[in-house]
Formats: structure tokens, C-alpha cells, sequence
């Protein structure tokens, strides 16, 4: 059994692989290559974002990244906020 970070508990989730397991998997290059994009990372949102540049100002910036992971994404409901308060007007 695999024993997590903490050291303390194991995870039985995710169990050390035997011989057995190892010699059983499929390796990604081997399978049909339809199935192989549909495994390979993350599923397409049904409505994407663009990626574009923007320069902001450095209080600004350092503020949003203060409030840790997920940043980029509260930037975006800002602005989506301030847009909401423009059409109200």
C-alpha cells in the first residue's frame, strides 16, 4: 500500500503498482488515436476564454495576486462586475 506525504496513513486509493499492474498497462501511444485526444488533458469548457496581454498596474496586479491562486480568474469577474454596473447605467 502506498504511504502518503504525511507518512502516516496509507492511501488506499492509490496502491503501489505490482509486476502484474505494470505488465497489464496500455501505453497512450498504443491506443487508437481518437481515444488518445480524448485522454489527453483537460476537457474542453464549453465556453473558453481568450488569451490575450494586458498590462496592468503594478498595485493592481500585486493586489490580485496577494489573494493566491485563482487570480486571473477574479480579474475577469472584475472587469465582468464593472461591465454588469456600466449597462445599468
Amino acid at each position: 500500500m502506498h504511504v502518503t506525504d504525511r507518512g502516516s496513513q496509507p492511501d488506499a486509493e492509490n496502491p503501489e503498482w505490482t509486476e502484474e499492474m505494470a505488465a497489464a498497462a496500455v501505453r497512450l501511444p498504443s491506443l487508437p488515436e481518437g481515444l488518445q485526444r480524448k485522454l489527453r488533458g483537460r476537457p474542453r469548457a464549453a465556453i473558453t476564454k481568450q488569451r490575450t496581454t494586458l498590462r496592468l498596474s503594478p498595485d493592481v496586479l500585486e493586489q490580485f495576486r496577494a489573494t493566491g491562486p485563482g487570480w486571473q480568474t477574479r480579474i475577469d469577474a472584475a472587469l465582468k462586475d464593472w461591465l454588469a454596473s456600466r449597462h445599468r447605467a
